[in-house]
């Protein structure tokens, strides 16, 4: 019997320098509504992508807009590309007009890039309508464009815009486009779902028939249908040996094929060698690096590189796993870079407490009793509103509590409260005094914000830095509120989540009240709870 790495592939098992992998985030993928890079941005995403170990890297279309012909000029000045090759986009010269006359062709000429990829029309509605050309003359674009650039020694690849929309109204006319840029000395005819709308079935259909015209083929999927990623798998089966995607998926509209989950799929499930050695390993770090420069917070539920990705929560999936990891997952994480966790809800069983006990450092192994009434109590608090899938800092604290016997703690609070007052003409702001004892020492602090959860924070880190220097380092990096029982309009109860980090570590702490500033200033003081202990901090009790 035989899984899907033994189906033969027609460029299964080959060197990573034989089967392209190009990127296109820095052209395609910036075209994402609200996604805006500056050459700095785009100069840190190619570096990340040659790490990853990306065969080409599109880096924009010089000539089109400063910003693009400014990143060419830096790139060859900063860019010392160990994996990749820079690529510069363009199109086919104009109408009428001779390749060597047309200025943005020139342009593709002064980039200094050494692959040229050009958008060329293959869908004949679109060379007679938006071209508003021949089709005779489109074909001869394609083959003046790429000669002339072939002439300049540039290697040169053709996106075939809107090409399997174009091979299913006129079959005929798309294959000679091909052919026209083979002809022409072009390495390779991509082949574009520009519109997103093929499925994978048709995909195998035509990329199987197109390759009966003898020139290399690639793929640019969109994901308008959900299926950028299955239809770049069925091209690759059916003979395309070069691969355009995006990371994280970014794109217009739907957004493009996400290039980590395609590479991952094609050497993990196809065979197919499509990274250097080693580097694989390197995608999740390198997804989420990038979604820092893009300002998009990574997907959780991303295939391979989301925080998700091998999460398991049901206690059935635990006990397996406490067996054999494998049982319930279809790789293992390390192969892209990631981990298992587990997430402690009400559906946890005991041996999902148990595992992930140890994942914390707490061994409950053969201590039933103990691990009983951890597990009861998970119950408890979640069908009070809590949730600890999300907050495995507060979780850590209930366990060291239910471990020591009590609950971890570096202070005292005494009291606290919050003051809010609105002006005409002016913002609210808001008031919040704390009261606490810290290292044998009553201190009482007013903090302001602008808002009654700013204020508390700033109050109660004022307070206790006096004490833990350490605390300075905390900072609070997202807040979420959700009402839970939302038929009790404003008397509902409500739950807040924390997430704090110290510029290294990350963590999310929880808090449920009646109230949303009762919620926060639970989640607020775990949260520093925490943060000391994950610094080694000793309890400084009498000063």
């Amino acid at each position: 019997m035989t899984g899907p790495k033994d189906e033969a592939v027609s460029a299964g098992h080959q060197q990573a320098s034989d089967f392209h992998v190009y990127d296109t985030t820095m052209r395609d993928g910036a075209q994402q509504e609200g996604l805006n890079l500056s050459v700095q941005d785009k100069l840190h995403i190619a570096r990340h992508l040659d790490d990853l170990g990306v065969g080409y890297i599109e880096g924009g279309w010089p000539g089109s807009n400063p910003k693009d012909t400014e990143f060419f000029a830096l790139a060859a000045k900063e860019l010392d590309l160990k994996n990749a090759t820079l690529a510069a986009f363009g199109a086919t010269r104009r109408a009428g007009v001779e390749a060597s006359q047309d200025p943005l062709v020139q342009a593709l000429r002064d980039s200094g890039a050494s692959v040229v990829t050009l958008v060329a029309k293959s869908h004949d509605r679109h060379v007679t309508e938006a071209l508003r050309t021949t089709l005779e003359e489109n074909l001869a674009m394609v083959r003046d464009t790429v000669t002339y650039l072939r002439e300049g020694g540039q290697r040169v690849f053709v996106d075939m815009e809107h090409f399997f929309d174009g091979y299913r109204a006129n079959r005929d006319y798309a294959l000679e486009v091909v052919r026209a840029a083979g002809d022409a000395g072009a390495e390779v005819a991509v082949l574009c779902d520009t519109n997103g709308g093929m499925l994978p079935h048709w995909v195998a259909e035509i990329v199987a028939d197109v390759a009966t015209t003898g020139v290399r083929l690639g793929i640019h999927a969109h994901n308008d249908t959900g299926c950028a990623v299955a239809n770049s798998m069925a091209a690759v089966q059916a003979g395309a040996t070069h691969l355009q995607g995006c990371i994280n998926g970014y794109g217009e509209r739907t957004g493009n094929a996400d290039l980590v989950t395609c590479v991952a799929n094609l050497e993990l499930k196809l065979g197919v060698t499509a990274l250097p050695e080693g580097r694989l390993a390197e995608a999740t770090r390198i997804s989420h690096a990038i979604s820092e420069i893009t300002n998009y917070p990574p997907h959780a539920r991303q295939p391979y590189t989301g925080v998700s990705s091998f999460a398991h929560k049901a206690g059935l999936h635990a006990s397996a796993i406490r067996v054999d990891p494998n049982l319930y997952q279809h790789i293992d994480p390390a192969l892209v870079g990631n981990d298992m966790r587990l997430l402690v809800s009400e559906m946890a069983g005991r041996a999902t407490i148990e595992l992930k006990g140890k994942e914390l450092g707490y061994d409950l192994t053969g201590d039933a009793e103990r691990l009983g009434r951890v597990t009861d109590r998970v119950k408890s608090m979640e069908r009070a509103g809590y949730t600890f899938e999300a907050a495995d800092a507060s979780f850590e604290l209930l366990l060291a509590e239910e471990m020591d016997g009590v609950r971890p703690s570096f202070f005292d609070v005494e009291s606290w409260r919050v003051l809010a007052e609105s002006r005409r003409g002016d913002a609210a702001v808001a008031e919040a005094t704390v009261k606490l004892v810290a290292g044998g020492v009553r201190l009482a602090v007013i903090g302001e914000g602008n808002g009654p959860v700013n204020a508390l924070d700033h109050a109660l880190r004022q307070a206790i830095e006096q004490v833990y220097p350490d605390v300075a380092q905390f900072h609070l990096t997202d807040y979420r509120v959700r009402i839970l029982d939302q038929g009790h309009g404003t008397d509902a109860i409500t739950r807040t989540l924390i997430e704090t980090t110290d510029g290294k570590d990350v963590w999310v702490t929880v808090g449920v009240g009646a109230n949303i500033i009762e919620a926060s200033w639970e989640a607020l003081v775990d949260a520093l709870t925490y943060g000391l202990r994950l610094h080694g901090v000793e309890p400084r009790i009498n000063g």
